[in-house]
């Protein structure tokens, strides 16, 4: 038997949801404005003037054989750009918190180069771009891949190298931002980007040529089992228990959905005479305070009776707790009891958003 002396054999992978198996705003479909989050910890990001792009994104059974348990992000162009412009661009990235890179020693004579490997499949053959940016200090580096069989998964592996010249905080801030480029508009290409240096909008996707993504109606491209350790060898994809795949992806996000009409969300009492007060503790610590966003009929219920809310917003937020306020539609309510429900809607949910 032999020692394994590459690092630990656990918590290899810095890459989040890397086999897509956690979905909680399950908002796949057809989509015309991006540069917001789907699968969790998975972003798309656009450029440009998308004038007449319409995309497809969802989650996907088709899988490469072999790995294990998991699913795919397929994109699919549903209406083409009419032309693409110099300023426009599309990708899929995921941003990386700082702290959970600063293993990578970077900043000193002994930081390490780090393996980004992936399965990719496309109804495209070509070349695309990977570029990985670091926000500290401002530096980006990448390379391309190419895909050489349509419709066939194929595994891809990149190693970048250490930057020994700029160090990563120990903090809850952005570390890196890695993407994956889908089609590029001249802006972006054309300044090379092979080694660390500071970041200018033609190092983004330099090498990148194959951009009917954008162009050829109902293309697509998949991603799956993304893996980005220490080191220059990729190792086998870490499958961890959903358990804890989906408590790190709820630091960064979480959602109360409602299962059925009337659901309670939590405990509220009347302070004022119209005004109500709800508190909910968080499924999971998160990795700052977060945002709430509402959607659907909330009703605030006391004493049988159910009173219609508005302007629900946040009073006070940290990492564990939320808590806040709106109007409710009847007068002399103070001092009483209730809770803050789902009213009719079975749909209603609340975002909880704390991304980097």
């Amino acid at each position: 038997a032999a020692a394994y002396s590459g690092g630990a054999l656990g918590n290899r992978n810095m890459i989040i949801n890397g086999n897509f198996l956690v979905d909680q705003r399950k908002s796949g479909g057809t989509h015309t404005g991006l540069g917001t989050y789907y699968i969790d910890r998975w972003q798309m990001i656009d450029s440009g003037n998308l004038d007449d792009m319409a995309i497809e994104v969802s989650r996907n059974d088709d899988i490469p054989d072999g790995i294990g348990d998991g699913k795919s992000f397929k994109y699919q162009l549903k209406t083409v750009e009419s032309a693409l412009a110099a300023d426009e661009q599309v990708a899929i990235a995921q941003t990386i918190e700082a702290q959970n890179v600063a293993r990578l020693n970077y900043g000193t004579s002994s930081a390490k180069s780090a393996t980004l490997s992936f399965w990719v499949k496309s109804s495209l053959t070509g070349t695309f771009a990977v570029s990985m940016y670091q926000e500290d200090g401002g530096n980006i580096i990448g390379s391309t891949y190419t895909i050489s069989s349509a419709d066939t998964w194929e595994k891809k592996t990149i190693t970048f190298a250490g930057h020994t010249s700029q160090a990563i905080s120990l903090d809850n801030t952005i570390g890196f931002v890695i993407r994956w480029q889908l089609w590029t508009g001249s802006n972006f290409t054309g300044t090379t980007n092979t080694s660390w240096g500071s970041h200018v909008s033609a190092k983004l996707a330099n090498g990148h040529t194959q951009n009917g993504l954008g162009s050829s109606d109902e293309s697509t491209w998949q991603l799956a089992f993304v893996q980005f350790e220490v080191g220059e060898v990729a190792t086998p994809f870490e499958h961890e228990s959903y358990g804890t795949n989906l408590a790190k992806c709820q630091r960064y996000f979480q959602k109360w959905l409602a299962d059925t009409a009337n659901d309670s969300v939590a405990a509220a009492g009347a302070w004022a005479d119209t005004t109500y007060i709800a508190e909910y503790h968080l499924q999971n610590t998160m990795r700052s305070p977060p945002a709430l966003s509402f959607d659907g009929t909330f009703v605030w219920s006391s004493s049988g009776n159910d009173r219609s809310t508005s302007s629900n917003a946040v009073n006070r937020a940290t990492k564990e707790q939320v808590q806040w306020s709106g109007v409710i539609s009847d007068n002399n309510e103070i001092g009483k009891a209730g809770f803050f429900r789902a009213g009719a809607d079975s749909d209603a949910y609340i975002e909880f958003s704390s991304e980097l």
